[in-house]
Formats: structure tokens, C-alpha cells, sequence
């Protein structure tokens, strides 16, 4: 089309070339600021074990999902909790037994409510953790969202309404 900007055709960039040394040093201190202020941010888990004997996956599970999953515990329990609410409160009603696989299922099978979870601990990541991740993101996926299963099915007593006094 005549009159549109092709970057692919043109052989001089139409805005002054920036400095990039001073670029990219700036954005490397930047992006190794953030990441020491995430691993900072983070709960150490004193149970966490590490061996040669682990599997890739294994070792970024303790190694990073379970201090960030640990540290995020608060607004993965209000997103579930306000999951809840938009499911008109049907939980309630449900058995202990029916409100595990009711949770299990609201984490597996809704997609909207999963990559929700998901942008919540991922957000939480290094850059280098994340390239780790995106190397075998299907199986951290499953492990990810199977430990926020368990998270939310063992403090199942923080959604119990409280019951009312009758005076």
C-alpha cells in the first residue's frame, strides 16, 4: 500500500537511533532490581529439599512454586473466594466432599478462572525463572495448579460463612 510505514522496506529508520549501551545496561539493572526484590519478597520454606536426584520440574517446584504460591496464599484464597460469590454462593450448600471436587473442578476446568491463578503466581516470577518455566510449561502447569488445588482444599475453613446467634 502506498503511504503506509513497511519497516521491512525501508533501509533508514525514520527515528534517531538510541544509545543502546546505556539502553541495555539500564534495563539489566532494572530487571536484576526486580528480581532481587521478588526473591526478597518470598517465605522460605524450611521443608524444601534439594538433591541431584531431582527431575527439572521437581526443583523449580520447591525451588520457586512453592515460596510463591506460599506468598500469594492471600489473594489466592479472596480470588476462590470471590469465585464463590459469582457462583452464587452454591458452595455453600455442597457437602465437605462435594466442596473439594467443586474446587478441584472450578481450578481445572475453568479456563478463565485457571489462567486467572496462573497470571497471579506467574507474575511473581524472575525473568530467569520464567524462561525456566516456558521450557516446560504443560508439566509446571500441572504441578502449579494441582499445589493451589491442595492450598485452597486445606484451609477450607476460611470459606465457612459464620453462623449466626440467635440471642
Amino acid at each position: 500500500m502506498p503511504g503506509v510505514y513497511n519497516p521491512l522496506k525501508t533501509k533508514k529508520c525514520p527515528w534517531p537511533k538510541p544509545r543502546y549501551n546505556a539502553y541495555i545496561y539500564t534495563n539489566k539493572h532494572i530487571m536484576n532490581q526486580r528480581s532481587e526484590q521478588l526473591l526478597a519478597l518470598r517465605p522460605s520454606i524450611a521443608n524444601a529439599r534439594f538433591n541431584d536426584q531431582m527431575s527439572a520440574e521437581e526443583h523449580f517446584q520447591n525451588k520457586t512454586l512453592r515460596p510463591v504460591i506460599k506468598l500469594q496464599n492471600e489473594i489466592l484464597l479472596a480470588s476462590f473466594q470471590n469465585y464463590i460469590i459469582k457462583g452464587k454462593n452454591a458452595f455453600y450448600e455442597l457437602t465437605l466432599d462435594r466442596r473439594l471436587e467443586y474446587i478441584s473442578n472450578a481450578v481445572q476446568k475453568d479456563m478463565k478462572f485457571r489462567n486467572s491463578l496462573k497470571g497471579m503466581i506467574m507474575g511473581q516470577f524472575t525473568l530467569e525463572e520464567y524462561n525456566l518455566y516456558i521450557q516446560n510449561s504443560s508439566a509446571l502447569n500441572k504441578r502449579m495448579m494441582n499445589m493451589v488445588i491442595k492450598r485452597i482444599q486445606d484451609q477450607l475453613q476460611y470459606f465457612e460463612q459464620p453462623a449466626l446467634i440467635n440471642q
